[in-house]
C-alpha cells in the first residue's frame, strides 16, 4: 500500500479520498486553508512524452471558461516525481453513489442532468480539451448542480502507441468507453465525450451500464461489435431516442451536443418544469435543503415536493443512516472485491476493465447491482421538510477550529 504523502507541492494533505488504476487522490489544504483534490499519478504509468502531453492539458484545462460545469483547475507538477494536478473540490456523491445509494432518478432530473453536463462538455470541446474518461463515477453531484472532474487527465487516454497503448494495452473504463476508443485508435473525437455523456444518463436513470460481462476482453467485445445493441433496460421509454442517440457506434451519428441539450430540454418541458425548476429539484433531490432559499417560487417547490417527494425522504433517510454526505465527511472506504483493480492491483484480478486500469483516479465502477431493490417508487406526497445540511466547508473550517483552537472570528 502507497504510504500517505503529508505534502504534495504546496498543499498539506489531509486524508485520501479514492484510489485508481492511475494513482491517489487526496483532500488538501492551500496554505490559505482551502480544501482542493489533489490528484497523484503513478509514476509507472508515464513517460516523458506522456508528461508533456500532461502539462498541455493542465494548461488548456485553466483556460476553460462559459460554464459552472466543470471542477475548477488550480496547479499541477507534470516533472514531479509522482505527477500531481491540484483541481476544485466538490463536495457530494458521484452519479455512480447516487444510484447506488439512493436510487434512480426520475426522467425530468435525468434531463436536467444531461443538458447541465452538454453545456459544460461544450465549453471543455471549444478550448479544443476532452475528458476521455466520462463515466458515473466522474460526475459530482453537488449543492450547486453536477460537476464534471477528472480533466487533464484525459492526456493518459490518448497516449501515442510509443507510450501506453502499445501491446494492445486499452486505457479507460470499458463499460464506458465508445467503440473507436476501444478499438485502440488513439485520437478519439468529441463525440467519445458524447457517448460517455449516454453512459452516464443511462446509469442515473436504469442504474446499469450499457454493456456489461464476465472481463473486460468480454465486453470490450460486445463494445466494438457493431451489431451489439447497448443494453437499455429499465430506461423510462421517453429517455430511449435520447440515450439511444448519444450511444450510437458510429461517432458520426451522434447529435451535437447543442442538439443534446435542445433534447433534454423538451423532456424537462413536457414533464412539466422548465430548465431552471429542474435543476433545482435535481439539487435538492440529491442534496436536500442544499436549493432552499435560492429556488424558485413556493408553489413551484410544492410541486417539486409532490412528484419527487419519494425521492427526497428516501434519500434523507439514506443520509440519516450514514451520517454522512460526502467524502469529505467520512473516511475513504474501501472498494468492492469485484473493482480491487481501482485500487491499483495486479491485471490478472481485473473483472471489468483493461489491465492498465482508469484513467481517472474516482473509484471503482461497482458492477454488482439489484436494479429492482435500488429503483425508488415515486407517488405523490408530502415529505416533512429538514434544514439544510451544513456545508462541506464549513464542516471542515469547524473542525480546523477545534484542531488548533482558533477562535470563530478567525
Amino acid at each position: 500500500m502507497t504510504e500517505m504523502p503529508t505534502q504534495i507541492g504546496r498543499y498539506t494533505v489531509e486524508r485520501e479520498l479514492g484510489s485508481g488504476g492511475m494513482g491517489q487522490v487526496y483532500l488538501a489544504y492551500s496554505p490559505g486553508g482551502d480544501p482542493v483534490a489533489v490528484k497523484v499519478i503513478r509514476n509507472d504509468r508515464l513517460d516523458q512524452a506522456t508528461r508533456a502531453r500532461f502539462e498541455r492539458e493542465a494548461l488548456i484545462a485553466r483556460t476553460v471558461v462559459g460554464t459552472n460545469r466543470v471542477a475548477r483547475f488550480l496547479d499541477a507538477d507534470p516533472y514531479a516525481d509522482e505527477p500531481w494536478m491540484a483541481v476544485e473540490y466538490v463536495p457530494g456523491l458521484t452519479v455512480h453513489e447516487q444510484v447506488e445509494r439512493v436510487g434512480t432518478l426520475p426522467v425530468p432530473l435525468v434531463a436536467s442532468l444531461g443538458a447541465l453536463l452538454a453545456e459544460g462538455l461544450e465549453a471543455v470541446h471549444a478550448v479544443d480539451l476532452l475528458h476521455r474518461d466520462l463515466k458515473p463515477q466522474n460526475v459530482m453531484l453537488g449543492e450547486y448542480g453536477p460537476i464534471l472532474i477528472d480533466f487533464g487527465l484525459g492526456a493518459f487516454m490518448d497516449a501515442g502507441r510509443d507510450t501506453l497503448t502499445h501491446d494492445g494495452m486499452i486505457i479507460g473504463t470499458v463499460r464506458c468507453m465508445p467503440p473507436e476508443q476501444a478499438l485502440g485508435r488513439s485520437r478519439v473525437k468529441a463525440p467519445a465525450d458524447v457517448y460517455g455523456l449516454g453512459t452516464v444518463l443511462l446509469y442515473a436513470a436504469a442504474g446499469h451500464y450499457p454493456y456489461d460481462g464476465h472481463g473486460w476482453p468480454a465486453i470490450v467485445a460486445q463494445v466494438t461489435d457493431e451489431t451489439q445493441l447497448p443494453d437499455l433496460s429499465g430506461l423510462p421509454e421517453a429517455l430511449v431516442p435520447l440515450v439511444t442517440a448519444l450511444l450510437a457506434h458510429a461517432p458520426e451519428d451522434r447529435p451535437a451536443l447543442a442538439e443534446v441539450t435542445d433534447q433534454c430540454v423538451a423532456l424537462m418541458r413536457g414533464a412539466g418544469f422548465t430548465p431552471v425548476e429542474a435543476r433545482y429539484a435535481l439539487i435538492d433531490v440529491v442534496t436536500p435543503g442544499a436549493a432552499d432559499g435560492r429556488g424558485p417560487s413556493p408553489a413551484v417547490w410544492e410541486r417539486i415536493a409532490i412528484q419527487f417527494g419519494d425521492a427526497l425522504e428516501v434519500h434523507t433517510q439514506v443520509l440519516d443512516e450514514d451520517g454522512a454526505d460526502s467524502p469529505l465527511d467520512r473516511p475513504a472506504r474501501p472498494e468492492p472485491i469485484e473493482d480491487a483493480a481501482e485500487s491499483g492491483s495486479s491485471g490478472a484480478e481485473r473483472t471489468d476493465e483493461a489491465p492498465t486500469g482508469s484513467a481517472g483516479v474516482s473509484s471503482g465502477d461497482g458492477a454488482d447491482r439489484t436494479d429492482a431493490s435500488r429503483r425508488v417508487e415515486r407517488t405523490p406526497a408530502e415529505p416533512p421538510r429538514r434544514p439544510g445540511r451544513k456545508p462541506a466547508s464549513q464542516k471542515v473550517a469547524e473542525e480546523l477550529r477545534a484542531r488548533y483552537a482558533m477562535q470563530p472570528a478567525l
